[in-house]
């Protein structure tokens, strides 16, 4: 009776230690959007995900930076032929290039971010941008002096345009008459093009503009850095962009891709990956503010305050957010 008792826990040892192993042997492969590391948004953001789940989970992962969107079906093939388990694509244009490698390898595992298909082994990672962009625009028109704000986004559509619907409805909450200015960067590098968005953003500060919020990845670093240039106050997105300009970024709009990305690893591990939407809001922690940690005296508690409450609401449902 020992002896067998012995055998068992033996399997079961060699079992748990097999399976531990081939989880920490998870290869996962991350293909960027356009502009890459160090744009301060959600390609940081996912690799900063992966770079979570391979410090608690133990998996590897690699990641490549297309030099334009032509290189993003090359690049998943050459993770899926190499047989990696989960391969991401991040951003709305990689929808027609994760689609169609996954269709090929059904036996493979892909997420794509801001975007949707019905392929049944693709996660698609969306974001309630509206909500959190509805905090956005409230503290904005709590803090601007000449009742006028601006909003740059990268392309006009309709992902952008949820930041920008939600920012728009956030300041009129609490000021109906506030003017709010908006442009669009546009054009192939709409997302990695600084300069035309400094342009556009010292465009809008001429016209009364005092608190600025963008929505255009990399492009943005321009828009908060016309801010500081102008005196005024600025309001990053997607990372956490408080350190860039300390004092002139009054919050970040945080997208937590790195929450959703690591959330479907974890789901691949523990066997419960199942294609289809998820989405993330406030109540799941997929879009949020930061700790305000440069500028809690410049906003004030009584401003603080109010962001709380309007938290709260969204939450239980008492603002609407179209």
């Amino acid at each position: 009776m020992k002896n067998i008792f012995k055998f068992l826990l033996i399997v079961f040892i060699v079992f748990t230690w097999q399976k531990t192993e081939s989880f920490a042997n998870i290869k996962v492969g991350l293909v960027l959007s356009t502009g890459g590391l160090g744009d301060k948004s959600f390609n940081d953001s996912a690799y900063r995900g992966l770079e979570m789940a391979k410090k608690d989970l133990g998996i590897d992962f690699k990641y490549v930076e297309p030099k334009s969107s032509l290189e993003d079906e090359e690049f998943l093939r050459e993770y899926a032929d190499a047989e990696y388990d989960f391969i991401i694509g991040v951003g709305f244009p990689m929808k027609d290039a994760v689609e169609n490698v996954a269709r090929d390898y059904p036996e493979i595992k892909f997420a794509m971010i801001d975007n949707t298909t019905n392929e049944k082994n693709i996660k698609n990672l969306l974001f309630k941008e509206n909500e959190g962009s509805f905090l956005m625009g409230a503290l904005a028109a709590m803090m601007s002096k000449n009742h006028v704000i601006g909003f740059v986004g990268g392309i006009d559509m309709p992902l952008i345009n949820k930041f920008k619907n939600g920012y728009e409805q956030g300041a009129k909450y609490i000021n109906p008459n506030i003017k709010i200015l908006s442009a669009y960067i546009g054009g192939t590098t709409a997302f990695n093009d600084p300069l035309k968005a400094n342009e556009m953003a010292t465009l809008q500060i001429k016209q009364g503009a005092d608190v600025l919020y963008h929505a255009a990845g990399g492009s943005g670093l321009g828009v908060l850095e016309a801010a500081k240039d102008n005196n005024i106050y600025a309001i990053g997105v997607d990372s956490d962009q408080d350190d860039f300009i300390k004092g002139t970024v009054l919050t970040s709009m945080m997208k937590n891709v790195d929450i959703a990305v690591y959330n479907t690893v974890k789901s691949i591990l523990n066997n419960e990956f199942q294609g289809g939407d998820s989405y993330y809001g406030l109540s799941e922690n997929g879009v949020g503010t930061t700790d305000f940690r440069n500028t809690k005296e410049i906003i004030g508690d009584e401003n603080l305050k109010k962001l709380e409450v309007i938290i709260e609401k969204i939450k239980l449902n008492e603002i609407i957010i179209k």
